[in-house]
């Protein structure tokens, strides 16, 4: 059973190791290279990663924001910049934070008055901030899996006497 935590130390621990992709789509054609919005959502999901993300941002974007664990980690990091998120006006007209596009800016844009985007080492230190507040504020780890068995078997149903 994996964590908030564990998930946010293992996205530091492939930036240390192998950097991000800050160009455009969620990962490079040339290099293979992972954004972090993209790095969050595989990590989250426990998968490889899915087609759309070499091509189609708008199929990558619905991918993202469909799947709950994924944006509560995003949601992890973005409490930890130094930015607020910008909103955006849902279908329902209701303004909501836009933690992919925050995430995303921030790992692949200059802050004001820097020249360059955060280093490979300042985005980890982020990412572990982020695991660290986690650990110190969730009172029970987040229980996923990818099985429909587990879910039957933690909701079985009731016997007649």
């Amino acid at each position: 059973m994996t964590t908030l935590t564990a998930d946010l130390t293992a996205m530091a621990d492939y930036v240390t190791a192998h950097g991000l992709h800050t160009g455009e789509q969620f990962i490079g054609h040339d290099t293979g290279d992972i954004d972090i919005s993209a790095l969050a959502y595989i990590t989250a999901e426990r998968c490889t990663p899915p087609h759309t993300f070499f091509d189609d941002e708008a199929a990558s974007l619905r991918l993202i924001e469909n799947s709950a664990p994924t944006m509560q980690l995003l949601h992890a990091i973005s409490t930890v910049l130094d930015t607020e998120p910008c909103t955006t006006l849902n279908d329902d007209g209701i303004e909501t934070p836009d933690y992919i596009e925050h995430v995303s800016n921030w790992a692949a844009t200059p802050a004001i008055g820097h020249t360059a985007p955060p280093t490979r080492a300042e985005i980890a230190d982020r990412l572990r901030t982020a695991a660290a507040n986690a650990a110190r504020t969730t009172g029970v780890p987040a229980q996923r899996t990818n099985s429909p068995a587990t879910s039957a078997a933690r909701f079985p149903r009731q016997r007649a006497a």
